[in-house]
């Protein structure tokens, strides 16, 4: 097998393709909750959770093909699933999302009793803020939620390896 295609075989769907930006859905509809209906917001949360899911039914079957001898199969994959789905859940949908939420929610007010700008700009400027603080809080909140998992849910298994995270 050549270097390509061994590459191609270990690629993550979930992780190393666009497929990852599926689960920043719920930061984008925070970020422009002030611009949309309510119901857009909860559709992108919606989305984000739908790659939560699917990621940790992907890294449940990934486990349950790695031969091992030290836990039987399905707690592999049982493993594999909570431990994803809790990353995930807390890393690409709850943090983050109240993260945004709440930096959105702040600048909004502060503009609203600071400035006299219209109410269209300091939407916008909210807006702005939202998505430019996106990238700045990924890789905290990810090493942050890695201490959290590795300090008290991990530790209940500490004979499996724990997934890789993006």
């Amino acid at each position: 097998m050549s270097e390509q295609q061994r590459q191609g075989a270990e690629r993550d769907l979930y992780r190393d393709t666009w497929v990852r930006y599926l689960g920043y859905a719920n930061e984008l509809g925070e970020a422009f909750r002030s611009l949309v209906p309510a119901a857009v917001v909860w559709l992108s949360y919606g989305v984000s959770s739908s790659y939560v899911l699917a990621d940790a039914i992907d890294k449940g079957k990934k486990a349950g093909e790695v031969p091992s001898p030290e836990a039987g199969r399905s707690t592999r994959m049982a493993l594999a699933v909570v431990d994803t789905f809790a990353w995930q859940s807390l890393a690409s949908v709850a943090i983050p999302g109240f993260t945004i939420n709440r930096l959105c929610a702040a600048s909004l007010y502060v503009l609203g009793t600071m400035t006299r700008w219209p109410l269209t700009v300091r939407k916008w400027t909210t807006t702005t803020l939202g998505l430019l603080a996106i990238p700045v809080i990924i890789h905290p909140i990810d090493r942050s939620v890695d201490f959290l998992l590795d300090s008290s849910l991990r530790k209940l298994y500490p004979s499996v390896e724990k997934p890789s995270t993006p």
